[in-house]
């Protein structure tokens, strides 16, 4: 899942953006209607997260640009205006939900997860594919009944290749819906990161490489070419996931 994050206050940005992140969510931010216009051009976002009151264009101006784009982009407002005609003015530009300042971070993490699974191409809240169960909410992976711990960014990778049905995902679409816009298009990270995944969800490997092509889910063929990872990432934005938490 990648989101676009608008908000001016640098610190609340950066705090939320880290946040999502270590919730498994690929998040970018824009401090100014200008930027977030031009990013909403550029990149495919599962939700937009909008303060109201930014430099240039309003937040308002940019959930009428996304409704009136017929995207179906899911917006919520995060916002100091909590008076009720503040609510229903948003609702009524186009919001499709509001949530006040001062907020908890996990609410804002529900409410974004809970927003992209209504969206129009979104797929059920639990997937299973292949003998895998994922389930984003718990943030838990199940290979055949067994448990499956992953990395936050193997569970992001292994998300999309899930909610793809069986399809092929190329590798520029997993950098793109996996890291942020930071990530480099020249980087190995998403071979190494498949490769590492493989391993950890085992034999009959379901991760296959369609050569030239990207990845998919299957359990008709060989993993493919991709050249074996000696480690992988450990920094704190990529740590294991705990399991059986329940906390999304």
């Amino acid at each position: 899942m990648r989101v676009l994050i608008v908000e001016d206050e640098p610190a609340l940005a950066g705090a939320v953006r880290d946040g999502l992140r270590l919730a498994a969510i690929a998040a970018d931010t824009a401090g100014d209607g200008h930027v977030a216009l031009e990013m909403l051009d550029i990149n495919a976002y599962d939700v937009a997260v909008l303060d109201r009151d930014i430099p240039g264009p309003s937040g308002d101006a940019i959930a009428q640009a996304i409704v009136a784009s017929g995207s179906g982009l899911p917006i919520l407002m995060l916002t100091a205006a909590d008076r009720l005609d503040d609510k229903a003015s948003g609702f009524e530009l186009g919001a499709d939900d509001y949530l006040t300042k001062p907020f908890e971070m996990r609410e804002l993490i529900l409410r974004i997860r809970a927003l992209a699974r209504r969206a129009p191409r979104s797929t059920p809240p639990v997937h299973e594919l292949a003998g895998i169960r994922l389930d984003p909410f718990r943030r838990e992976v199940y290979r055949d009944g067994r448990y499956v711990a992953l990395t936050r960014k193997q569970f992001a990778v292994l998300q999309v290749l899930v909610e793809a049905g069986g399809g092929v995902i190329s590798a520029e679409e997993l950098l793109e819906r996996a890291w942020d816009e930071n990530a480099d298009p020249f980087t190995n990270a998403v071979r190494i990161t498949v490769s590492s995944l493989r391993k950890r969800l085992g034999e009959p490997w379901v991760i296959l490489t369609v050569p030239g092509v990207g990845y998919r889910i299957g359990t008709d063929g060989t993993p493919g070419e991709d050249e074996e990872t000696t480690a992988e990432e450990t920094t704190a934005e990529d740590a294991t996931l705990p399991g059986g938490t329940g906390n999304a």
